[in-house]
């Protein structure tokens, strides 16, 4: 297999996507989203934003649906953490679904960081569901590299990382 040219969006293959975070309390809503749109450039919002003050909290939702990938999947490119996408990805995946949750303090930096615990990290994170036909073969595609042709992985493969983020030893 040959490194493709052809950059992956999600949307023109035929993967639905959901895109979620929940603001409340002190949280800047205009800093959460921008972290949102760090990720996912063409995310917006026609909700009336207003920063928090004393005695009235944040307290709004971002969703959007159908939210391209290309983006995110070019910064897991960049930052090189591809097979660590796939394991991610492909954690939750069931029926041809999946869901996994990314740092909103990387993403105001402009970096992905996936959150491996139940707990909700400091800064919060932003939630993308991925749903569609044959999800499991667009995710390998989605993350695939030149490296795998001499270390080929696979979805739930004996490489795959352990649910809280270790590495599995392999040789």
């Amino acid at each position: 297999m040959t490194e493709s040219k052809v950059l992956l969006n999600g949307i023109d293959e035929g993967i639905k996507t959901s895109v979620y975070t929940k603001v409340d309390g002190p949280e800047s809503p205009q800093l959460v989203l921008t972290s949102i749109q760090n990720i996912f450039p063409e995310f917006d919002t026609d909700l009336q934003i207003q920063e928090p003050n004393l005695g009235k909290p944040s307290n709004y939702e971002f969703k959007q649906k159908n939210v391209s990938l290309n983006n995110f999947l070019s910064m897991i490119r960049k930052q090189a953490i591809l097979d660590t996408a796939l394991d991610v990805l492909s954690i939750n995946l069931k029926n041809n679904s999946t869901h996994f949750e990314i740092l909103r303090q990387a993403a105001i930096a402009g970096k992905v960081a996936f959150n491996l615990t139940e707990k909700n990290p400091l800064g919060g994170v932003i939630e993308i569901e991925l749903s569609g036909d044959d999800l499991e073969t667009w995710i390998e595609a989605a993350t695939w590299h030149k490296g795998r042709d001499t270390v080929p992985r696979r979805i739930h493969d004996e490489r795959m990382m352990h649910n809280d983020g270790d590495a599995s030893t392999w040789h």
